[in-house]
Order: C-alpha cells, then sequence, then structure tokens
C-alpha cells in the first residue's frame, strides 16, 4: 500500500498510542513505512509485541486472500491478530482453524457481539453534552479531530470521553462501537447508547463518520446524527480536495452547504444543535499557505477554524463557552 490513506488505521494508533507499538511489518520496501523499526513476526515477539494489528483500512473492508499466509505464520510465531476490517478473521476457517490449534486470539473489532440484541433509537433527550465532529467527505480528519478535543479538554480539567465509532477510534481507546457494522435500523439506537446520560458537565467527543454529502456513506452519518443528538458539531475539511474522494463526479461540498444541512437534519432530534468550528487538514499546505487557508476560513465562516495538528482545538472549547 502507498496511499497515505490506506494506512490509516496503523497511522492513527501510532500517532495516538505510541507506546504501545513494538514495530512494524510491511509486505513490501514500497509499503508506506511509519517511522518505525521493521521487524517480521519473530523479531516482533522477542521485542514483546503480543498482537499484530492489521493497519491497512482496505476498499470495502476486505481481507486478501493473500493475506491469510501472512497470517498464520504471524500466528505460529506467537502473535494474538486484531482487525478492524468487515471481513472478520474467525470466518476465515484456515484463520479460524489456526488459531484454535496454536491457542491464539483473533479480535475482530468491527462488529457487534453475536449475543448483543441492539435497540431502535428512542430520540430521547439525554442528560450531559454532545460534540460530534462531521466531515465533507471521508478521511478529512474527523477521529483525528474528536481525539484532539477530548485531549484539549482534559488539559483543561473539562470532564470529557472520547467516544469512538469506527475501527481505529476502537483500537486507540479501547471501547465503542464501529457504527459502520451496524444494521441500519439500529444505528441511531447503539450510538445513544454509546454515549449514555451523564453528568451535566461533562462533554461526550464522538467521533463521526463518513459524511452527508458521500454517495455511498451517508447513511451511517445521518444515523450517527440522530443517534448522538450532539449540542455542538465541528465541521472537518481538507484544504484543497476537490471532489469526494473515489467519487469524481461528486463535488465536495461548500463549508456553508455542510454547516446547513447538519443543523437541517440534527434539530429533528436536538433544536439547540450548533456549529462551533471549522476542522482544516492543511497537511498538503506550507506553512504560510496554512496561515492564509486558516484565516481566510474564519473570516468566511465567521467561525473558529483550526488544524488540530498544528494549533490544538482551544477556539473551538473556547466558543464552546467552556
Amino acid at each position: 500500500m502507498t496511499d497515505p490513506l490506506d494506512q490509516k488505521t496503523a497511522a492513527g494508533i501510532h500517532e495516538w498510542r505510541p507506546e504501545w507499538c513494538a514495530g512494524q511489518f510491511r509486505l513490501t520496501p514500497e509499503t508506506n513505512s511509519l517511522g518505525l523499526i521493521d521487524m517480521n513476526p519473530e523479531q516482533a515477539v522477542s521485542a514483546g509485541a503480543r498482537t499484530m494489528v492489521i493497519g491497512t483500512a482496505t476498499f470495502g473492508g476486505r481481507l486478501p486472500d493473500a493475506w491469510e499466509d501472512i497470517i498464520i505464520s504471524a500466528m505460529q510465531a506467537g502473535l494474538d491478530i486484531a482487525s478492524g476490517l468487515h471481513d472478520r478473521l474467525s470466518t476465515r476457517p484456515r484463520l479460524a482453524e489456526a488459531a484454535k490449534q496454536l491457542g491464539r486470539n483473533l479480535f475482530d473489532v468491527r462488529g457487534l457481539p453475536r449475543e448483543f440484541n441492539p435497540p431502535v433509537g428512542s430520540g430521547r433527550s439525554r442528560t450531559g453534552n454532545r460534540l460530534l465532529t462531521v466531515g465533507t467527505d471521508c478521511a478529512v480528519g474527523k477521529k483525528f479531530t474528536a481525539l484532539s478535543i477530548e485531549r484539549d479538554m482534559r488539559a483543561q480539567k473539562i470532564s470529557s470521553t472520547f467516544r469512538a465509532t469506527g475501527q481505529t477510534g476502537l483500537l486507540i481507546s479501547g471501547g465503542g462501537v464501529a457504527i459502520d457494522s451496524v444494521v441500519s435500523d439500529f444505528l441511531a439506537g447503539v450510538v445513544e447508547m454509546l454515549s449514555p446520560d451523564n453528568l451535566p458537565d461533562h462533554w461526550d467527543v464522538i467521533e463521526g463518520q463518513g459524511s452527508l454529502f458521500h454517495p455511498a456513506y451517508a447513511a451511517v452519518s445521518l444515523g450517527l446524527l440522530h443517534g448522538s443528538q450532539p449540542d455542538a458539531f465541528v465541521v472537518c475539511h481538507e484544504a484543497g480536495r476537490q471532489e469526494i474522494l473515489g467519487y469524481p463526479d461528486f463535488a465536495i461540498p461548500r463549508l456553508e452547504e455542510c454547516i446547513e444541512l447538519t443543523i437541517a437534519l440534527g434539530r429533528r432530534v436536538n433544536p439547540a444543535i450548533r456549529c462551533v468550528g471549522i476542522s482544516l487538514n492543511t497537511a498538503s499546505l506550507s506553512e504560510g499557505a496554512r496561515a492564509d487557508a486558516l484565516s481566510e476560513v474564519k473570516r468566511q465562516i465567521g467561525l473558529p477554524c483550526v488544524d488540530p495538528a498544528i494549533t490544538g482545538t482551544g477556539p473551538i472549547i473556547k466558543k464552546l463557552g467552556l
């Protein structure tokens, strides 16, 4: 994999939990590097690793058949396997049999436990406060923004919890639900469970998924919006992106359009919903261009505009009145 977006799971774990990372295993020298030490499974076990995480987010969440031999080799070396792909490790006969014989664990992060009985959304107002990150597209920084806001809130002694809704967020936080694996009728209800009643001064910072404007993934974005009933939301966007990733016939919506639609749909469950800022991914810009872009969006929208990786999220937290 040479597209950085394909390695977002591995990159996210390395960014937010570097102490958990013993090294990286790349299939080819051309595969993107995280800057970690290259290790084969045997070397990883010797270095203290206990689990190999499949860090690639493949299109459609499919596990390539060619990877089965590699995964079995890793189990033979002594590693458990964790995956957030839609293809569950435990449903692959060869992998399940190898795990049984070798006494290894297969951790399928995506999906609900088979015995779990998901509820239908109630629409009931809940105590506490909720902030949701929404996006103009996929892979624009919704997870990174939510984690950054929670981190910065905690630094200010604000009671807050990051609520993971995707595979990488789950692997980083150790909890949550990969909501794109929930049957649509129960999606809002599961999100209500994910962010339950809380203390009046507490903030749940909820990781967004997809985009209301995405031709394939808008459904999960709407279910998340209705289930979370956010008091506030932050729009995430990548500077310079002109079209929906992988869908060249669909233009990226204007920021104003994204704000307006989110409010229109969110008011159904929370009439007080409001936008409190823009999170602009400026990784492709020079330092000078970055400052200009942040300033222009702030002027254009009239709300705080930050790049969490560069500026932090303080202005957005201040806009919340905290």
